[in-house]
């Protein structure tokens, strides 16, 4: 973007047009989102009804989660290709304890969410332990959260699924509208996210990180730390993506969710 301004305007006032490019980069897919609706509008009376924004309102929630989690990496000049593939191990994981041993749905959401954890926590130890790059180490995981995803359902899809398990799929109206409570919560973390990241310390500590690891060592950030947080933070939300993706579909389903690491990463 920045090569697209001339010389002359950056020798006149090089720190407004820097600001100019960055609001053009900042503003740009949120005109194209508003340009794509007002078309839609145009085309068709179906796209602005309560119905339909409540379907992209589910839809987007776990896409959401997800990309929240590749938000950090990203931030700290990495990538996550895992993240599909986790997501659906915990969503099987979670599934197949309550289902098929019968063990209390709370537990087996803890357990499920705890599988996502460990496989964030084993990205960053690779990543800060090892100093291996963050794309050949999520794509090793991945194909390792995919195998296990396969082999632990047996290819089959678990249904029956107890209450707690598939709350986050329940609804409420609101504005005349259906909301999922999946869908609140992916607003709350979204929320929370930004918060952490603007407003505290260790929110630019993630930046500085990214931005100049040496730099930000220097100044006393620990760096190494600091990845390892991120990659643990990131690995929780995909597992609290994978119980919102269980509320939505209803089913522990192998195949679901596999796609989210190029999905997370379009969001971002």
């Amino acid at each position: 973007m920045l090569a697209r301004l001339r010389w002359s305007e950056l020798g006149r006032d090089p720190g407004a047009a820097i600001a100019r490019a960055r609001l053009v980069s900042t503003l740009g897919p949120l005109i194209a989102l508003l340009l794509a609706s007002i078309f839609f509008t145009i085309r068709t009376d179906r796209f602005l009804t309560t119905e339909n924004l409540s379907l992209i309102t589910q839809q987007v929630a776990v896409v959401g989660i997800l990309a929240i989690g590749q938000t950090l990496i990203i931030l700290t000049a990495g990538v996550d290709l895992s993240n599909g593939s986790v997501m659906a191990f915990g969503t099987i994981v979670m599934t197949k304890l309550a289902v098929t041993y019968h063990l209390n749905p709370f537990l087996a959401i803890a357990l499920g969410i705890g599988v996502c954890l460990a496989f964030g926590v084993l990205n960053g130890l690779l990543v800060t332990g090892l100093r291996l790059p963050p794309f050949i180490v999520t794509l090793g995981t991945l194909n390792i959260a995919f195998a296990l995803t396969h082999i632990y359902s047996n290819e089959e899809t678990i249904a029956n699924l107890p209450d707690p398990v598939v709350f986050f799929g329940n609804t409420f109206r609101f504005a005349g509208t259906t909301i999922t409570y999946g869908a609140v919560l992916a607003v709350a973390l979204t929320l929370l996210t930004w918060f952490v990241l603007t407003k505290t310390v260790g929110g630019r500590h993630v930046y500085a990180t990214g931005n100049n690891p040496d730099a930000a060592r220097l100044a006393g950030v620990r760096t190494r730390r600091v990845l390892l947080g991120v990659y643990a933070t990131a690995g929780l939300l995909y597992g609290i993506a994978a119980l919102v993706l269980v509320g939505r579909t209803g089913v522990g389903d192998p195949q679901a969710g596999q796609s989210g690491n190029l999905d997370s990463i379009t969001a971002v």
